[in-house]
C-alpha cells in the first residue's frame, strides 16, 4: 500500500512526469567590497605626513618657538637696543654689519666657530687685528689670527697701538714692516688713546706723522680709532679728515662727534664669541654692505 502522501499514483494514471522541484539559486558568500578613501584625502594625507617628516617643518617650529620666547624675554627692554644671549651683550639693531677686533688677549682662536656664529641674523663679518704697538712690539697672535681669519672668509684689518713719546714716523715703518695689506683688506688703522707722559701737541705732531706715512705707502687714508672721551680732549677739530672708529661702551645709540660722523662704533667690550676663550670687543659699522665693500683696499 503507497505511503499516504505519495501521489506518484496518481501522475502514473494520468501519463504525466513528475514534476521536478526548481532549484534555489544558491546565496553568495562573497562580502560586499567596501569602498576606499577618496583619492584626494589620500593625497592630503600623504601630503602632511610629508611635512610632518621633514627636518624643514621641526626647523620652522623651531625658529617658531625661539622667535616667541625671544619676544617674552625681551618685555621691558628697548626694542631697538636688546640682549643677545649667544654674544652675552646687548647690540643696537640699527646696523648690519658687526665685527670684533683682537690682539694676543685673546690667545688662539678658532676663526672658523666665528665666521659660523649667528643669532637672529647678527653675525660677524670683519675683525680688526692688533699688529704692532710703539716701534718694537710685534702682536704674538698677529700673523696667525691675520693668515686664519681670512682663511675663515671674514674681512680683516690691521692696527697699531700708537705711542706718542715714541717717533710717529718709525712707528710707522714699523707697522708697515709688519702687516702686508693686500686688495680687499680694510684700511689700516692707528689705536691713539694715551698722551704716553707727552703734551697733547707733541702727541699730535707725532700721530700727523705717522699717518702722513701710511696714507703716503698705501694709497689710502688709515682709520683713527680712539675713545669718544680722548678724542673730543685732544684730537677733535685736528684729524677731521680721516675715517674714525670711536669706542663708547652701554649705550643704545651714537650719534656724530661733534660735526663729523663716525664710521665705526665700538659699543661693547664684554661680548662672548664662539670660538674665542675670551671675552672681546665688538663693533658696528655706520653703512650696509656695499659701503663696506667701497671702504676696501683696491
Amino acid at each position: 500500500m503507497p505511503p499516504v502522501n505519495d501521489n506518484s499514483w496518481i501522475n502514473k494514471a494520468s501519463g504525466q512526469s513528475p514534476k521536478k522541484a526548481t532549484p534555489k539559486k544558491p546565496v553568495s558568500r562573497r562580502k560586499k567590497k567596501k569602498t576606499g578613501w577618496p583619492l584626494s584625502l589620500r593625497i592630503a594625507i600623504a601630503a602632511a605626513a610629508l611635512i610632518l617628516l621633514s627636518p624643514f617643518y621641526y626647523g620652522y617650529v623651531i625658529r617658531f618657538f625661539a622667535s616667541t620666547w625671544r619676544w617674552v624675554s625681551d618685555i621691558g627692554e628697548n626694542p631697538h637696543y636688546r640682549t643677545y644671549k649667544s654674544f652675552n651683550i646687548r647690540i643696537p639693531d640699527k646696523y648690519t654689519i658687526h665685527g670684533i677686533d683682537v690682539s694676543y688677549a685673546q690667545g688662539n682662536i678658532d676663526w672658523q666657530k666665528v665666521k659660523s656664529m649667528e643669532d637672529d641674523s647678527v653675525r660677524i663679518s670683519f675683525a680688526f687685528i692688533k699688529a704692532t704697538e710703539g716701534l718694537l712690539s710685534v702682536d704674538a697672535y698677529f700673523q696667525r689670527n691675520w693668515r686664519e681669519a681670512a682663511k675663515a672668509g671674514i674681512i680683516c684689518g690691521a692696527y697699531h697701538y700708537f705711542k706718542p713719546s715714541k717717533n710717529g714716523l718709525w712707528q710707522a715703518r714699523f707697522f708697515l714692516q709688519t702687516v702686508k695689506a693686500e686688495k680687499g683688506d680694510l684700511p689700516l688703522v692707528v689705536d691713539v688713546e694715551e698722551l704716553n707722559r707727552v703734551s697733547p701737541e707733541q702727541m699730535r705732531k707725532q700721530l700727523k706723522d705717522f699717518l702722513t706715512y701710511i696714507e703716503k705707502k698705501g694709497k689710502i687714508k688709515p682709520i683713527i680709532y680712539s675713545g669718544l672721551s680722548f678724542y673730543q680732549d685732544y684730537l677733535q677739530g685736528y684729524f677731521d679728515e680721516y675715517p674714525l672708529w670711536v669706542a663708547k661702551y652701554n649705550e643704545a645709540e651714537m650719534a656724530s662727534v661733534g660735526s663729523k660722523q663716525w664710521l665705526i662704533w665700538q659699543h661693547s667690550d664684554k661680548a662672548t664669541v664662539t670660538g674665542i676663550n675670551h671675552t672681546v670687543d665688538f663693533d658696528a659699522f655706520s653703512g650696509d654692505s656695499l659701503a663696506l665693500r667701497r671702504l676696501l683696499i683696491k
